[in-house]
């Protein structure tokens, strides 16, 4: 039985969100102190968390943060905030996906499984210590890269993405391959979140001296290539 965590102030919601939940065989646990939720997630050691934005005391944004600098597990926000600025916000704090809200229970449940199965079930990925193309080395347990004598640190979506691009090295990876890499095919990605990802990680890889190391073709995808010109 895996165990959640949610992090809802309607009192209504998390009761009916809890009650579908546990039909579906889910551990829930509710916070009983809005000003102590890393405290309680902790505790709890939730194998998820669903976490609104709006909540008293501290937002679902520094929430994300703070549990994200203590753990990998799998984040989902909840939210009536349906913009691209919150939606693209809550994904560089560290969030696996994102859910506007009003929402059937039926996607909740759909996206709750898939975050499950790829961070441990059929999908999780059986890392290796080290994955290199050419002088470019990411370690697999702690999500930093190196290049030559310099270090970066990546979150962990930047690290999927880049996995899959390090371990097909000098090849185009389609976009929709990328997307499902990261966000399962069951969840539903605006074409901009991969754009903006993959902008944090050229950012990266050329604060390491690689201006150039990702090229990218419209209609095509893209590919790890050190030293390679982007086409557009």
């Amino acid at each position: 039985m895996h165990r959640l965590m949610l992090v809802e102030d309607d009192t209504q919601l998390s009761e009916l969100i809890c009650a579908h939940l546990e039909r579906y065989g889910y551990e829930v646990h509710l916070p009983t102190d809005f000003q102590n939720v890393p405290e309680e997630f902790s505790k709890i050691q939730p194998d998820l968390v669903l976490l609104d934005i709006n909540l008293p005391y501290y937002d679902g944004y520094f929430l994300c943060k703070s549990i994200r600098q203590q753990s990998k597990v799998p984040i989902i926000i909840i939210s009536a905030r349906s913009s691209e600025m919150d939606q693209i916000m809550a994904i560089e704090l560290g969030a696996d996906d994102y859910i506007t809200k009003p929402f059937t229970f039926e996607i909740l449940q759909s996206k709750v499984k898939a975050a499950i199965r790829r961070a441990y079930g059929e999908y999780a990925v059986q890392d290796i210590n080290k994955v290199s193309a050419g002088a470019l080395s990411l370690d697999t347990h702690t999500l930093v890269l190196t290049y030559q004598d310099d270090r970066m640190e990546l979150s962990k979506n930047e690290y999927k993405l880049l996995k899959k691009l390090m371990e097909q090295y000098n090849a185009y990876i389609p976009r929709e391959v990328l997307i499902e890499e990261v966000w399962d095919a069951l969840t539903f990605v605006d074409d901009n979140t991969l754009t903006v990802n993959m902008t944090r990680i050229k950012q990266k890889l050329s604060a390491l001296g690689l201006p150039n190391a990702i090229n990218s073709k419209r209609g095509v995808g893209y590919m790890l290539a050190l030293g390679g010109e982007a086409d557009d």
